[in-house]
C-alpha cells in the first residue's frame, strides 16, 4: 500500500459531515427548510442545448474515445479561448487537451511534474481547493504554502517566499478567480509570477474554474494565457492553466474541462494520459461542444449569480465583515467569534443553515492558519433560499452573539 495515502488530510466536506452529524436540530428548527451552501455545487438549470445533445450522442457508445481528445472538441475550445482572452493563436493539436474535469486534470497534471526521488516544493496558495495539497502529497513533493489574507487583498506575497524555497520548488499553483476570497490576479502580478518562473524554472498552473462567474459590469477577470500573450510570451513556456463546465455551464456532474498552455508539458501530459485511461467519452464530447459554444446561458448564470450577490450581500453585511468578491459565487465572510468551528455549528444547529468552515479550507502555517475566523458561503441555491439563509444568519448573529 502506497504510504503517502497517511499524510492526506481529511477532505473539508468529510470534516463538515462529522462535525454536524450528531447535532439535533429538528425542535429547535422546526419549519426550517434546510439550506445548504456549503458546496460549491451550481444549482441552476443544465443548459437545454447540452441536455438535448446529449440524446443526440448516444450513437458513439460502441466505439474507444481517443486520449488526446476529439479533434472538433478540442478546435472548439482553441476557438473559446482565442475569443474570451482575446488571444491571437492558439493551436488545437498541440496547446490543448480535453479533461474529465478540472479536478482529474490538476491531480493528474501534478504527478508528470514531480520526480518523486527529489527534494521538490509545491506552492499552493492558502486557503486552497484541496486537490493542489493532495497532488502534492500524493507525487512525493512537499507543499509549501503562502497565505492570502485580507490585509494584501488576498493577493500573493512572492516576496514572502524565502530563496531555499524558490530553488526546490518545481510548481506553483495559482486560482483566478479564488477559491474561497474571489481574488483575482492582475496584469502587475502575473509579470512578477512569470518573472520568477524564468528565474527559478518552476512552471505555473493555473486554476481558472470561476473565469466565468463575474459581474457582467466589470471587467472579465485576466487569464493566465491572456497575460503571457499580452507581454509576448506566445508559447506559454512553463504555463498551463485549467478550465472546467462544472461553474461556467453549471454542469459539475458532466466532469468536462481542458487543459491548456505550453506544447511541450501538454505533450508529456498526453503520453501519461494514454496509460492513465482518462479519455473523454463521446456523450460528454457532444455535451461539451455544444456548451462550449454557446455563450447565452453563461451569460444568464452571471446575471442569477449577480443578483444573489447583489441581494445578500447587504443584508449579511449587518452584522458579518464582508466584501463583495471580484469574481467568484462565493463570499469569504468574517465570523464575530474566533471559532469558525463553533460558529458553523451553532448556525446550523440554530437555523438549519449549513455553511463551511474557513480553516477546513486552509493549513496550518508560520503565521497562522487564514482560514480563522471566516466561513465560506456559497450562492448556488436560488436567489429567494439565499436571501432567506442570509436572515436566518443575520437574526442567528443578533440572537446568540
Amino acid at each position: 500500500m502506497n504510504k503517502r495515502l497517511n499524510k492526506l488530510n481529511p477532505y473539508p466536506f468529510e470534516n463538515l459531515r462529522t462535525l454536524l452529524k450528531n447535532i439535533d436540530n429538528t425542535n429547535a428548527n422546526y419549519g426550517y427548510i434546510p439550506i445548504n451552501l456549503s458546496i460549491g455545487e451550481p444549482k441552476h438549470a443544465s443548459p437545454p442545448i447540452v441536455k438535448n445533445t446529449i440524446i443526440d450522442s448516444l450513437y458513439g457508445l460502441s466505439i474507444y474515445p481517443s486520449t488526446k481528445g476529439d479533434v472538433a472538441l478540442r478546435e472548439v475550445i482553441c476557438k473559446w479561448i482565442k475569443n474570451r482572452y482575446k488571444i491571437g493563436s492558439v493551436d488545437a493539436e498541440s496547446q490543448v487537451l480535453p479533461a474529465l474535469g478540472s479536478r482529474e486534470a490538476l491531480f493528474s497534471f501534478t504527478q508528470i511534474v514531480i520526480d518523486s526521488d527529489s527534494d521538490s516544493i509545491v506552492i499552493c496558495p492558502n486557503p486552497f481547493y484541496q486537490i493542489y495539497e493532495g497532488a502534492t502529497l500524493l507525487a512525493g513533493a512537499k507543499p509549501y504554502y503562502i497565505n492570502l489574507n485580507q490585509e494584501n487583498n488576498f493577493s500573493y506575497d512572492w516576496d514572502s517566499i524565502p530563496e531555499n524555497i524558490w530553488k526546490k520548488t518545481k510548481l506553483v499553483f495559482v486560482c483566478s478567480p479564488g477559491n474561497p476570497a474571489g481574488n483575482v490576479i492582475n496584469l502587475d502580478e502575473w509579470k512578477k509570477i512569470f518573472y520568477l518562473s524564468d528565474k527559478y524554472g518552476f512552471i505555473i498552473a493555473s486554476d481558472e474554474c470561476y473565469s466565468e462567474i463575474y459581474d457582467e459590469t466589470i471587467t472579465p477577470p485576466l487569464g493566465g494565457m491572456q497575460a503571457a500573450d499580452i507581454i509576448g510570451l506566445k508559447d506559454y513556456n512553463n504555463l498551463v492553466v485549467f478550465s472546467s463546465l462544472s461553474k461556467r455551464s453549471s454542469l459539475p456532474g458532466l466532469r468536462s474541462g481542458f487543459i491548456a498552455g505550453d506544447s511541450k508539458l501538454l505533450s508529456k501530459f498526453l503520453l501519461y494520459r494514454t496509460y492513465n485511461g482518462s479519455a473523454m467519452g463521446p456523450v460528454v464530447v457532444s455535451a461539451s461542444i455544444a456548451a462550449w459554444s454557446d455563450e447565452e446561458h453563461v451569460k444568464e448564470n452571471r446575471k442569477l449569480y449577480t443578483n444573489k450577490i447583489n441581494a445578500v450581500l447587504p443584508i449579511l453585511q449587518k452584522v458579518l465583515d464582508v466584501t463583495r468578491p471580484q469574481a467568484s459565487f462565493y463570499l469569504w465572510a468574517k465570523t464575530p467569534v474566533v471559532s469558525d468551528i463553533t460558529f458553523t455549528k451553532e448556525l446550523y444547529k440554530k437555523t438549519s443553515v449549513t455553511v463551511l468552515p474557513g480553516s477546513f479550507l486552509a493549513r496550518e502555517s508560520l503565521s497562522g492558519n487564514p482560514g480563522n475566523n471566516r466561513i465560506r458561503i456559497a450562492l448556488v441555491s436560488s436567489l429567494e433560499e439565499c436571501v432567506e439563509a442570509a436572515n436566518r444568519i443575520v437574526n442567528f448573529v443578533k440572537s446568540n452573539i
